[in-house]
């Protein structure tokens, strides 16, 4: 499938400021899957893009502002070929076929940061809630994450949130409510108190179910680490396995690190600001 994507992002303030230097997380998480076409980046005021590889190996692009504006405006465009269509098209190492099951020792190591569990008490009510909501559990690892990602998105209400930050976990259970990055953060905590690896993931949404452009926002989830299968993308937000119309960008053991855009402006007195943004996703025939 191919996807074209434009993201502005609009800040406007009451009088000019200067820029710090902007992280920018907006270029997609290019691999043998995922074909990135055309990426282009439209900033003002002028700054000058430097490409780097964060801790994670994601593709950053620092843009360094020399000029003060009483606006910044920071739109990516690009054009992607998707072709992950079928999500369960792998084959598990035979110890990790059935579920509890324990990473091989070099793994182990290497995912140590998605395996790290929520603090004690944060863990202890999964837990409980696990035990309560999520009885009869397949044995087999697919089937129980299958029936562990419907569980999330069955038991919660989306609620979009154009707040900064991300919900608690156990915030979220007690509301019912939550937004994608809050689901997602749910379900990488409720993976990692079962010991299974799991980060989180940034990235854009194509609806297959309107064939049309969406409008909206950035779109986050899960990827889990199987073996035999690799990082593997799990949506509870919807209840399903990311296929071709999930694009990645960024990735990350700790949600907010990865938010699209980083930086702050400065002046010699408080400046309020104002923020407007879009989002185009489209299906290219």
């Amino acid at each position: 499938m191919k996807i074209h994507v434009s993201h502005l992002s609009r800040y406007e303030y009451d009088r000019e400021v200067s820029f710090s230097p902007h992280l920018l997380y907006m270029r997609p998480r290019e691999n043998p899957l995922l074909r990135v076409n055309s990426f282009g980046f439209n900033i003002s005021p002028e700054a000058k893009v430097i490409w780097t590889r964060d801790s994670h190996d994601n593709l950053l692009a620092w843009a360094h502002f020399w000029e003060r504006s009483h606006t910044l405006s920071i739109r990516s465009e690009f054009v992607v070929e998707t072709l992950d269509v079928n999500p369960f098209d792998f084959i598990l190492k035979p110890y990790a076929l059935t579920f509890p099951f324990e990473y091989e020792a070099l793994y182990a190591f290497n995912l140590t940061p998605y395996l790290a569990p929520p603090f004690p008490e944060t863990r202890a009510a999964l837990l409980n809630w696990l035990d309560e909501h999520f009885v009869d559990r397949p044995k087999e690892t697919v089937p129980f994450l299958v029936a562990l990602n419907n569980l999330v998105h069955q038991t919660l209400i989306y609620k979009r949130r154009d707040e900064r930050g991300i919900q608690p976990s156990l915030t979220t259970l007690q509301l019912g409510t939550g937004s994608c990055r809050d689901y997602a953060v749910l379900f990488i905590e409720l993976c990692r108190t079962l010991g299974i690896a799991a980060r989180f993931v940034s990235g854009y949404l194509f609806d297959p179910a309107t064939d049309s452009p969406s409008t909206g926002a950035m779109h986050a989830w899960t990827e889990v680490y199987l073996p035999g299968g690799g990082w593997k993308g799990v949506d509870p937000t919807h209840g399903i396995w990311c296929d071709d119309a999930f694009v990645p960008v960024a990735h990350a053991a700790v949600a907010d690190s990865v938010n699209p855009i980083q930086g702050s402006y400065y002046a010699p007195e408080p400046v309020p600001s104002k923020l407007t943004h879009s989002v185009l996703v489209e299906k290219m025939v």
